[in-house]
């Protein structure tokens, strides 16, 4: 395998910049640039030079010996000055070099996995935690990237290979010392596994918002101030304000940090019956949105009747607080009024929500989950139909572990790691 290497930071100026080299020949090519190397997982300060003797730059060295590294390979590590010029020339001189070649989006991470350092999972959480904005989402990329979600995993498949080993042994061996009825212990296995497996894919809904971000939506009758809330919000001109009623068309997004978690405020179309055909358009996509939404806020406007009903979570607000008589009622964009208490309900309903994430992050585990799920269920139907059908149910338990071995990627997942490294930079 080709020994590679990349800028392992982000591109431009900056006060320190990375360089990672990986694979058999990177201690032998790092030592032509710096001399003598630093004991395995010991940093050193080098003179770092090209092949020309001309100094590059005065740098700190971090090797690691295979297979305590990263990728499982050996690694050496430059930690440069973040100047443009000392980074290119640095790579520069390591393109030089016939064994080195320049390392392919999400590399660094391939090898690691191909090693046996990662499981797909842990790399999809890695991939989440470099683009994580809020501290919902490091968190759960972290749990993630820890082998938390491999580790759950392992230990359903345990559950049922043992479940599977009970009943095989049950067909295989009925006239050697074997237990004769396995039926019980099959079934308690399976409906814990079960339980486990119910209540994850649960979970991943809501793993998932917090990795996409939840969606609020403002939703009231035109001119109800649906849009100066959203500026007041935003701290910006984010939408168009104005006295005209349907001034408002289509969905206008503003995406916040609050209290941690990502939230994308969604202002949209004032809801009325309208003749005019954009602005009728403007109001279906709001249906639309609002409805898919987690939450909504619903701003009044005196005794309008609201076009979309609000659920049991949502919030009902007066609007336009400034010009009530009451100074307490209400909401205002305008003056600020209620907004802080109106951010600390939305925050404290999505935490509500986030205390119910699970380990399963993306579509995909949701996917194999459910698949193992039903697999299970039919075994556990079969099962209680006694020892004639056994190798039925084995079978049974035999696709949901498969469902389960793509999730964290022991087998059938080749189709999958183009898509998941294209998201990686080159230095990953």
């Amino acid at each position: 395998m080709n020994t590679i290497f990349a800028l392992a930071t982000a591109q431009g100026r900056a006060g320190v910049s990375v360089i990672r080299i990986s694979g058999s020949k990177a201690w032998e090519a790092a030592s032509r640039v710096c001399g003598s190397l630093p004991a395995a997982r010991t940093s050193g300060t080098r003179i770092l030079r090209s092949s020309s003797g001309d100094v590059l730059d005065h740098g700190l060295v971090l090797p690691f010996q295979k297979p305590n590294s990263f990728t499982g390979e050996d690694v050496v590590e430059f930690h440069v000055h973040g100047s443009i010029s000392v980074v290119q020339g640095l790579l520069r001189e390591l393109s030089l070099n016939d064994d080195l070649r320049l390392a392919e989006p999400g590399e660094f991470t391939r090898r690691a996995l191909e090693n046996g350092k990662l499981d797909v999972s842990q790399v999809e959480g890695l991939s989440d935690l470099i683009d994580s904005e809020t501290e919902a989402q490091r968190k759960q990329a972290m749990r993630v990237f820890s082998g938390a979600l491999g580790d759950k995993v392992e230990h359903w498949r345990k559950s049922l290979i043992r479940a599977a080993a009970l009943m095989e042994a049950t067909i295989d061996f009925a006239d050697e010392d074997v237990p004769v009825d396995v039926g019980p212990e099959v079934s308690d296995l399976l409906e814990q596994v079960g339980r486990d497996l119910t209540a994850e894919i649960e979970g991943s809904y809501v793993a998932e918002r917090i990795r996409s971000g939840f969606e609020v939506a403002l939703v009231g009758p035109p001119n109800a101030g649906k849009s100066t809330l959203l500026n007041r919000l935003a701290g910006r001109e984010a939408a168009i304000t104005s006295e005209i009623a349907g001034t408002t068309r289509d969905v206008i997004e503003v995406r916040m940090d609050l209290g941690g978690l990502p939230v994308t405020f969604l202002d949209t179309a004032g809801l009325r019956e309208s003749d005019d055909k954009i602005e009728a358009i403007g109001v279906s996509r709001a249906v639309d949105r609002a409805r898919a939404a987690d939450l909504r806020v619903f701003l009044t406007d005196g005794d309008a009747p609201l076009l979309l009903a609000p659920l049991e979570n949502d919030i009902v607000l007066q609007s336009k607080a400034d010009l009530l008589t009451s100074s307490n009622a209400g909401i205002s964009g305008k003056t600020g009024q209620g907004v802080d208490q109106l951010i600390s309900l939305i925050q404290r309903k999505l935490t509500q929500k986030s205390a119910a994430a699970g380990l399963a992050t993306h579509e995909r585990h949701r996917m194999a989950m459910t698949r193992s799920l039903q697999g299970l269920n039919d075994a556990k139907r079969l099962v209680v139909q006694g020892p004639d059908v056994y190798d039925i149910a084995s079978e049974e338990l035999r696709d949901a572990i498969r469902s389960l071995e793509t999730l964290v990627g022991r087998i059938d997942v080749e189709s999958l790691l183009d898509e998941i490294f294209s998201s990686f930079c080159i230095g990953k």
